[in-house]
């Protein structure tokens, strides 16, 4: 099945509509659009067609940015609690790395990368409190991180530190929603999409190229960060704002 085939699938709706959140309708095809827009457009590293419409490149930084410029209008309408806050702020360095890389994923990279680990620390900081649950799907996230950093280790060289200290915390995130006490599908789903999205986006970068590579990453980027939002905000919180 072809990448743009992926989109066109009768259950996207389902999954990204019909679900208790206060995200309305509107709101979610407006961003829906927007990420499917760019990721889309990211095909035309294959060759498949011209991204310059009217002089304007779609393929750009700025057109990068829209979805999650979207979802933290969103999200800022909706905070309430400490919990939200802390989350928010998340995203907000979430699209300040998404500027980073966007802008110079060469030069820029570290800077991006930095601004991801902050982002993850404040997702940490907003699935607390933790409970003692699911340790085999803790100990799965474990050893799936031991071997993505065997993968992608004989590539990294003088990154390897940093990338190391990220992965660290990006597998922390992944795990405390499987274990915070406000954990749902949706905070879980979000989790995994984004150890997915850096998995690739580090296999691509450190060990070997791959044909649609970016399509993928953003892809999966994007439903991390809107599963991770609907998952926060269906989550009951009764601690004060």
């Amino acid at each position: 099945m072809s990448p743009i085939k992926l989109l066109n699938h009768k259950n996207l709706e389902l999954i990204l509509l019909n679900d208790e959140c206060p995200m309305n309708k509107n709101e979610t095809i407006i961003f829906t659009f927007f990420a499917a827009l760019y990721s889309v457009v990211t095909l035309a590293e294959e060759n498949l067609f011209n991204s310059n419409i009217l002089g304007f490149e779609l393929n750009h930084w700025i057109t990068k940015l829209i979805p999650m410029v979207i979802l933290i209008a969103i999200s800022f309408k909706r905070v309430e609690t400490k919990t939200h806050k802390l989350f928010l702020t998340g995203l907000i360095f979430s699209i300040t790395g998404d500027f980073f890389l966007g802008y110079d994923g060469v030069n820029w990279f570290l800077y991006g990368l930095g601004s991801f680990f902050i982002a993850h620390l404040y997702y940490l900081s907003s699935l607390y409190p933790l409970m003692m649950r699911r340790p085999l799907a803790v100990v799965a996230y474990t050893v799936y991180g031991a071997v993505m950093l065997s993968i992608i280790m004989p590539g990294l060289g003088s990154l390897l530190i940093p990338v190391l200290i990220y992965m660290s915390v990006l597998l922390l995130m992944g795990i405390f929603t499987l274990t915070s006490k406000i954990s749902n599908h949706w905070l879980i789903l979000g989790g995994l999409s984004f150890v997915i999205s850096d998995s690739l986006l580090g296999v691509n970068k450190f060990y070997t190229a791959f044909p649609y590579s970016h399509f993928l990453i953003m892809l999966s980027y994007y439903f991390a960060q809107f599963a991770l939002v609907k998952g926060i905000f269906k989550a009951q919180q009764s601690e004060p704002s």
